[in-house]
Formats: C-alpha cells, sequence, structure tokens
C-alpha cells in the first residue's frame, strides 16, 4: 500500500524514545519522571540542550540525553524525527553538514554528507539536448535529473561511529514512535504543503502522502507516516547498506529513473541519472574546518563543499579592520553589508567542490586578503553591486576589478544544535534543498528527495574565468550551509546556525555581529530584523529591518523585502555546565528549544 497519511487522535503522552536502551554512568543528576515539553523558543539549564524546528524532534534529541547518549547520538535522533515532523526541508533523500566539538580532545571536527552528482552526470547535464539551452529551474527541480546521491543517513552512521554510544537503530526509535503515532499539522507545515500542491500532485506517491483525501489537510490534522517508520525498521535492522545499495536504495533508484507520475501528470521531468551503484560508493567526507580568529574567539565553520566557512569567515576577518562598537546603528550595519557583499563575490568566483576545483582556501581567510578587500568599503556610499572579486594571489592591492552576475537557486534547510552533559556540541545543518525538494516522494518510503543538484549553475557564470560550481560526475554542488561553533578561551561559547538557503551565510554571519559587536544577547541577535547581502543590486531584507532603514537609504542601499530571513538555531554557553538554548520567537511559527535540567 502507498505511503499515505492517516487522521486520528494524537496521544498526549510526552514522546519519548521508548526502547532505548539505559547506557549507565550518564554524569547528571536523576532524570525527572514527567519532563515538561520543550514548546518554548528559549530555554537556560544543564545537562545538555537541543533547539530544532518541531517539538517532537526536540524532545527525540533530549530523550535520548536522558538515556546516556552524546550530543552526536542526540543528534542522529533529532534529524530522523524531523524527517518525519520537518519532511519538506528534512529527511532521508538528503545530506548536510555536521560540526562537533570533542571535549575530550578539544577539537572541533566535521563531516562533509553533501550530495554527489551520478556517474552519468558531466557539465552539461541540465542543458536540454532539444534547444541546446539551459533547462528552465521550474522543470529541472521537479525531476529525478535534480536528485543527487543523498548522503544524510551515511553521516549518521558516521558520526555515530566517531563519537557515538549508541546503535543507529537505537536513535531511530523515537523518530519510528513520531511517524507511527502522527503528530498534529502547523500552520507552517501546512503552508509548504500548500505552496507546492501543484508539484505534489504530479506523483502519485506525494499526493497520498501529503494531500490525504485529494486536499491540502487541515492544521491540526493527525498526521501519520507509517511507511518511513518502516523504512526505519528497514534501516534499523539491515543498516546503512539497507540504503546505500539494498532495497530502500534500490526503490530510490527507481523513483529517480522513472518518476511515479499521476495520470493526470502535467509535466515531463528530465530523466534521472542515478544508478545504484552511485548509492554503493557513497562516501562522507572526514575533514578539517575553517578556522578563523575574531575579537579574540576561534570560529570553526564548513568548509568546501560548503561556502559557508570560507564566506562567513573572510566577512568576519573583513568587519575586524573596523570597530563596530563606536559605530552608530547605521554605520555597523553598512560595514555588515558592504562586507558580505565582498566575500560572495570572492565565493562566487572562487568556491567549489575542492575535489574538482582548486579552491583558495587559506588565501580568502587570510588577514591581509581581508584588508585588501576591506579597504573597498567606503563609509560615505554603498558600492555598486555586483562588485567584483578580489585576487586571493595578489592580496596586496586595493582596487576593483571586472564584475559578475551569478544566480541564485539556493532555497531552504533545517538546523539544529545539541550538547551534551560531557560538554560535547553539535552544529547540524541538513536539508533536501527546495522547500519540497524534488517533489517526489520514494513510493512506500515515505520520504522526499532532494533536488540538491540544481545548486549548481547550469552554464558558466564566472565570464572569461573558470566556473568553479559546474556539474561534473561524482561532484558535490556548492552550498551555502553555515554551521558554526564558537570558541572563548578554549572552550564552546557559541554553536549557530540556520537555513535559508543562500541567506544562510548573512543569516549567520549577522547573529554573530549581533551578539559580538552590537552588544545583544543572544536571543536578542536569533531574533532581530534580517538583512541579507549577497553581492546583488537590491539588498533582500525583512520588512522591520527596511522599516528602520532610512540611515542605509541614505547611504545607497536599496531592499527588496522577504517576509522572513532564516530560521537560526543557537546555544549560549554560560560556564558551570549551564547553558542557554535559543530558537525563533516567531519565524516559522516559531521553533522549540529544550534543556534536559532547567534553570533560571
Amino acid at each position: 500500500m502507498g505511503a499515505r497519511h492517516r487522521l486520528g487522535a494524537l496521544s498526549a503522552a510526552v514522546l519519548t524514545a521508548a526502547g532505548v536502551a539505559l547506557i549507565p554512568a550518564t554524569p547528571s543528576a536523576a532524570t525527572p519522571a514527567t519532563p515538561a515539553p520543550p514548546t518554548g523558543p528559549v530555554a537556560t539549564g544543564r545537562g545538555g540542550a537541543v533547539v530544532s524546528d518541531t517539538v517532537q524532534s526536540t524532545e527525540a534529541g533530549l530523550s535520548v540525553l536522558r538515556r546516556g547518549g552524546t550530543a552526536a547520538d542526540a543528534a542522529v535522533a533529532v534529524a530522523a524525527t524531523l524527517g518525519v515532523t520537518d519532511p519538506f526541508v528534512a529527511g532521508l533523500g538528503g545530506g548536510g553538514y555536521f560540526v562537533y566539538y570533542d571535549a575530550r580532545t578539544g577539537r572541533v571536527s566535521t563531516l562533509d554528507g553533501r550530495e554527489t552528482t551520478p556517474r552519468a552526470g558531466d557539465e552539461k547535464m541540465f542543458v536540454n539536448p532539444a534547444t541546446g539551452q539551459p533547462y528552465d529551474f521550474a522543470t529541472a527541480v521537479t525531476s529525478g535529473l535534480s536528485v543527487g546521491v543523498p548522503g544524510m543517513l551515511a553521516t549518521w552512521e558516521r558520526a555515530l561511529q566517531k563519537w557515538g554510544r549508541f546503535r543507529l537503530a537505537d536513535t531511530l526509535r523515537p523518530a519510528i514512535e513520531v511517524a507511527d503515532r502522527g503528530y498534529p499539522l502547523t500552520p507552517a507545515l501546512r503552508t509548504q504543503i500548500a505552496n507546492n500542491e501543484s508539484r505534489l500532485r504530479q506523483f502519485t506517491s506525494s499526493s497520498e502522502l501529503f494531500l490525504p483525501g485529494g486536499s491540502v489537510p487541515a492544521v491540526g490534522t493527525v498526521l501519520r507516516n507509517p511507511d518511513l517508520a518502516n523504512t526505519y525498521r528497514d534501516i534499523a535492522r539491515g543498516g546503512a547498506k539497507a540504503f546505500y545499495g539494498g532495497a530502500v536504495g534500490r526503490d530510490v533508484v527507481d523513483a529517480v529513473q522513472n518518476p511515479p507520475l499521476a495520470p493526470d501528470h502535467t509535466i515531463t521531468p528530465p530523466q534521472g541519472r542515478m544508478v545504484l551503484d552511485d548509492l554503493k560508493s557513497y562516501k562522507v567526507v572526514d575533514q578539517a574546518p575553517t578556522h578563523i580568529r575574531y575579537r579574540g574567539l576561534d570560529v570553526y565553520g564548513m568548509a568546501p563543499s560548503s561556502s559557508g566557512g570560507i564566506t562567513v569567515g573572510e566577512s568576519l576577518n573583513i568587519l575586524e579592520n573596523f570597530d563596530l562598537r563606536k559605530m552608530d546603528r547605521t554605520q555597523a550595519l553598512h560595514h555588515y553589508l558592504e562586507a558580505s557583499k565582498l566575500a560572495y563575490a570572492d565565493r562566487n568566483r572562487f568556491i567549489g567542490d575542492p575535489r574538482f576545483v582548486k579552491v583558495p582556501q587559506d588565501a580568502l581567510l587570510s588577514d591581509r586578503y581581508a584588508a585588501s578587500r576591506a579597504c573597498l568599503i567606503d563609509p560615505a556610499k554603498a558600492a555598486t553591486a555586483p562588485v567584483a572579486p578580489g585576487d586571493p594571489a595578489k592580496p596586496g592591492s586595493c582596487k576593483a576589478g571586472t564584475a559578475t552576475a551569478t544566480p541564485d537557486t539556493e532555497v531552504h534547510t533545517n538546523h539544529f544544535v545539541v550538547s551534551d552533559a560531557w560538554g560535547n556540541v553539535v552544529s547540524y545543518t541538513n536539508t533536501i534543498e527546495q522547500l519540497g525538494g524534488s517533489a517526489i516522494v520514494v513510493p512506500d518510503r515515505g520520504f522526499l528527495l532532494n533536488n540538491e543538484l540544481t545548486d549548481f549553475n547550469f552554464a558558466p557564470t564566472q565570464g572569461s574565468a573558470p566556473d568553479p560550481n559546474l556539474p561534473a560526475a561524482g561532484k558535490r554542488p556548492r552550498s551555502s550551509m553555515s554551521p558554526t561553533i564558537v570558541l572563548k578561551d578554549g572552550r564552546p561559547w557559541l554553536a549557530v546556525g540556520s537555513p535559508g538557503g543562500s541567506t544562510i551565510i548573512t543569516t549567520v554571519l549577522q547573529v554573530l555581529v549581533n551578539r559580538i559587536d552590537l552588544g545583544m544577547s543572544l536571543p536578542e541577535a536569533i531574533a532581530a530584523p534580517r538583512a541579507s547581502q549577497r553581492n546583488t543590486a537590491a539588498v533582500t531584507a525583512e520588512p522591520a529591518f527596511i522599516s528602520g532603514a532610512g540611515g542605509l537609504t541614505a547611504l545607497g542601499h536599496t531592499f527588496n523585502p522577504q517576509a522572513e530571513i532564516g530560521v537560526a538555531a543557537g546555544l549560549e554557553f554560560l560556564g558551570n555546565g549551564k547553558v542557554l538554548a535559543v530558537g525563533e520567537p516567531t519565524r516559522r511559527g516559531g521553533t522549540s528549544a529544550g534543556v534536559l535540567f532547567p534553570t533560571r
């Protein structure tokens, strides 16, 4: 029977990781008998913390922490449960980037679980052979051609191997319980379904899962996903091999190559190129993080294939040439916008998958190069965008070159943060890309497939210079995901990140600037109105930011309104084992922060 949501009564019981074996010798005190569900956006306490998009996923992580799991164990439980309760931005059909602080070693490490191009892919895979022109985005995105080889489950497996105490099967149990029992449809998820209704109707499996009875369900409807619960059970029994070459993988490949088109479909999607050997050969990449020093702090982020760590790091290095704390609000925000404009020019020109492109990471993150970019910021006026990239090989000059515009097709994702009682920390961003990914639900498996390969440029964008982000067999598309961990005096101080496609970088950057330079608390830094300058003629900004931007307008900044930018999640470590967990108070309807043992 195909996957479908079923209606029923939602149990009022607190979601727990039923059946997860208790591991003794947890460093925390006795577990509360009836812990309160993590329904608010801010929590303070000890013993570990989780901030994620949904109450169910945050509670899944806390339930694993209660049973003695590490931050890595809890992170897998959170991610798997988000695949149930936040299915348009998370799940087995996607990938992401995992940043981990290991309290035992005092080191930050990262896992690149980004999706890869099938081996049959090539530089012209998004060029329509009938016309010789690139496919339009709408055609490419709702197709098997856009589906990259998923890295999500492989990332979970690798994280548990390196830093976990539980088996994969144990960490999947909270998600299985939620998928079996159901959860109430939120306004945010209903909006996502409604906005993608026409795409979902193209595929029988997608309609069955998200349009029960043929229509968008009402807010509060209890949604169940027994097919995903059974898929998780198959993985619990067979391990990740069930996906990477086994029965689940075969169903993935069939859906990519032969999408389950509805009888009344109105699209003819280009065929996907993934085969089972692509899944069998997928590898997560263990790699060193990016690292910069900013105002005496150590800022660690994600290296390529993500552009996040370099672009956030370069922006901060540029800003360190100025004392934002002594500036008025207009000048501080002007410098923030101009720094990200310059860093984005370099991102577009130089960053791609380092296994295919020589990325000048050290040069881009050098203080000397930052100084050569900082001198281009005019406090009296905004530079006309797009600005030109610099020359990391010759950082001594202070002059502009030739600018090129780069398309922006990244859309959304999710981010969460976790800590445990030992002091380990996870900052993890994962995604299926577009809201709803490719819109293809794998029949009888209960999850959407990504459309990550549309993060590649479909045709060259850099004029006579090489484009670092064209498709190639086995290549990872450039991402903006920016999971970040900040150390103060060698110990965790902040862990932050956000979804939002290419606005992720600026959201993380703005939260850091708000907290470090502008004197805001972490809740204030996350709640503050946002603006995103990505080397474009106009700044994308939330209405509340624009309403107070008169001084910036006078400096030449123009704005395009966007209702919301990002959905940030953060932890701040207050000392003596105490942590402040912070989500969004209003964006995406508010998110869920929880701690194991609440304190004031």
